[in-house]
């Protein structure tokens, strides 16, 4: 089961249904966040991502030793980039409404017998 009508918002979001539960699809939210690590690797007046990026990239990222490096740029982006989905208005409680609606307890499938 799938609703193809998002949550509204400046994030829309997507409710969809597996057969364990419920998936969120936060397409919007994953190009936001993309976008800013972009801004933050091409920020003009400030090149330090950009050459961060490219010192990591010139070096044996299986050693032990250089793992900080990377890790230290992975938190920095995390922190440049998007991570909230505002809900305006009536989104938060339609939200609530679709995820009751996708979690709320169905039958599973039995497994087909071998023939």
């Amino acid at each position: 089961m799938s609703d193809e009508t998002p949550v509204t918002g400046p994030i829309p979001i997507y409710v969809r249904t597996i057969p364990t539960g419920v998936v969120l699809d936060l397409e919007a939210l994953t190009r936001l966040v993309v976008g800013d690590v972009l801004d933050a690797l091409l920020a003009p007046n400030d090149t330090g991502v950009w050459d961060r990026l490219h010192a990591l990239a010139d070096t044996d990222r299986s050693a032990v030793e250089d793992r900080l490096p990377y890790e230290e740029l992975v938190a920095e982006l995390t922190e440049r980039a998007s991570s909230r989905v505002p809900l305006y208005g009536p989104a938060a409680l339609e939200l609530t409404r679709k995820l009751r609606r996708a979690a709320a307890p169905r039958p599973v499938p039995g497994q087909r017998g071998a023939a």
